[in-house]
């Protein structure tokens, strides 16, 4: 189709779509009390209905005192039934495929549950939106002159008691209308394959003669590509090889301790990086303006939001809140009812609203990702601001990382351990641990305080990662894939002592 066409359909469509857009901009508590109890009346028949009589809810205050909150495992049973063929337990519709995700925090499998309805209109409809918004803020781009390079962690799918189960770029990538397929790269084929070397090396192969305008991908992951993808041709850029490429679409992990090797291989002002938030159990936030890090929270993809504030968080007072209640800079939990059936489920999520008009936030961690042995609640958006700020001022570059608590011994005081795998060495490893340290405490009061003439916290013992230590760690773990995360902050050694091991100390 000529690239003129392709342009005026896309306008036409954005015109469309903002007009909805500016709806929940305007009306946001509006919007998210219609869609509560739209999702009530659908559901007040299924079973999970009928426990809770969703047909005599009348207010979110009934919804609230009502309807438990819950995490995968105490929905888990449910789950279970469903995929072994059961209808109508927690969504009034068939639910055929589920979306498998090991997670970051537990070896327990987990299989989210996609309905035709978030299939449609939140996964692929925030697709549609993230092209839209990109293309009214960028009216010279080019996107459909060439091809999108997606890198998921697609696997085959699997079929079983009359459903299906796989990754959800699987299942994406399954249910994508037949022409989809000719503005993408690498093949439908390379994409499903179940060996991730295998499948890097193919991708390699495949996309190389293209003519890549995007990318899509998680960023250690896409990271891993590209670097192979220039091992393979000999070139110091990767507009070498793609030198129409103009926007990155990326989400999964934090960007930031990632950003300076994407610009050493992609050197160019005019590339683009636009942010996203989703996961298996659904499509969450966009980012909508050019040059910003906020994620704009959308808010008619099905999907009802709630928030738990992390001060209160596992404890006998904490408190869930629905968007009208919510503040500016305060840490929360996610806790979402979706057109999938989970109903009030916590994705493990922490997040905070740098805006209130409209909406919009940035991701700050895992609610168990993070570390709180001594009350300093260190959380992943502290470590990852103060390693992007290190980092700059010692010319030094990360590829991974992750921290746990030396635990108090007798009147030894406890400490963070951290073992971090350089691309880049600092030339001097103490003055890095002390910046290190010191910018840990300008970003977090708690930490601070503890670290405060060595009160309760030693400073921080930092061990260097051998190369490969972590992608060697994932694989021995059978986690290599866009779905799989490293664990960067946990309250527990085990992933610690797995990797001291693995790297010899």
């Amino acid at each position: 189709m000529p690239i003129p066409i392709v342009n005026s359909i896309a306008s036409w469509f954005l015109k469309k779509r903002f007009h909805q857009i500016e709806l929940f901009l305007k009306y946001p508590n509006e919007v998210q009390n219609e869609l509560l109890f739209s999702l009530l009346k659908l559901s007040k028949d299924t079973e999970i209905g009928r426990q809770f009589d969703f047909d005599s809810i009348k207010s979110y205050k009934d919804f609230n005192e009502r309807v438990p909150v819950v995490n995968y495992e105490g929905f888990h049973p449910l789950i279970e039934r469903s995929r072994n063929g059961e209808q109508n337990i927690f969504w009034p519709r068939p639910i055929k495929w589920f979306a498998k995700s090991s997670g970051t925090t537990n070896a327990q499998s987990k299989f989210i549950p996609v309905s035709f309805e978030s299939l449609e209109d939140c996964h692929y409809a925030a697709s549609k939106d993230l092209l839209c918004m990109y293309l009214n803020n960028n009216e010279d781009a080019q996107l459909f002159t060439g091809k999108s390079l997606r890198l998921g962690g697609s696997k085959e799918l699997y079929k079983e008691n009359g459903t299906v189960f796989g990754d959800l770029s699987a299942i994406l990538i399954d249910n994508m209308p037949f022409w989809a397929e000719f503005s993408s790269t690498p093949s439908n084929r390379v994409s499903l394959m179940s060996d991730w070397e295998t499948k890097m090396q193919a991708i390699v192969e495949e996309t190389i003669e293209e003519n890549v305008t995007s990318l899509a991908g998680v960023p250690s992951w896409m990271l891993v590509l590209l670097n192979n993808v220039l091992d393979k041709t000999g070139k110091d850029s990767i507009f070498d090889i793609w030198p129409n490429l103009e926007v990155y679409f990326h989400g999964g992990v934090s960007f930031n301790p990632y950003e300076e090797q994407y610009k050493a291989i992609l050197p160019s002002n005019k590339f683009r990086y636009y942010e996203i938030y989703n996961a298996s159990e659904g499509f969450f936030a966009i980012q909508d303006q050019n040059n910003s890090k906020d994620l704009l929270l959308m808010l008619d993809y099905g999907i009802f939001y709630e928030f738990i504030p992390m001060d209160g968080y596992g404890t006998e007072t904490q408190k869930v809140i629905p968007l009208g209640d919510v503040k500016l800079n305060t840490n929360y939990a996610v806790v979402i009812t979706t057109n999938a059936g989970l109903w009030r489920y916590k994705i493990g999520d922490t997040i905070r609203f740098v805006s209130l008009s409209p909406h919009r936030i940035r991701v700050s961690g895992r609610t168990k990702h993070h570390i709180n042995a001594f009350g300093e609640e260190l959380i992943i958006e502290n470590a990852e601001e103060a390693f992007k700020n290190v980092c700059k001022r010692t010319l030094s570059e990360i590829v991974d990382y992750t921290a746990a608590p030396i635990f108090m011994e007798g009147k030894e005081k406890g400490a963070h351990e951290w073992v971090i795998e350089f691309k880049t060495l600092p030339e001097n490893m103490p003055y890095f641990e002390e910046l290190f340290d010191n910018a840990l405490k300008s970003l977090n009061s708690d930490y601070e305080a503890k670290r405060f003439n060595n009160m309760t916290l030693n400073k921080p013992k930092i061990h260097i990662g051998r190369a490969n230590l972590f992608y060697d760690w994932m694989r021995d773990n059978n986690k290599l894939g866009g779905q799989h995360k490293v664990p960067r902050l946990s309250n527990s050694r085990v992933y610690m002592e797995e990797l001291l091991l693995l790297n010899n100390i």
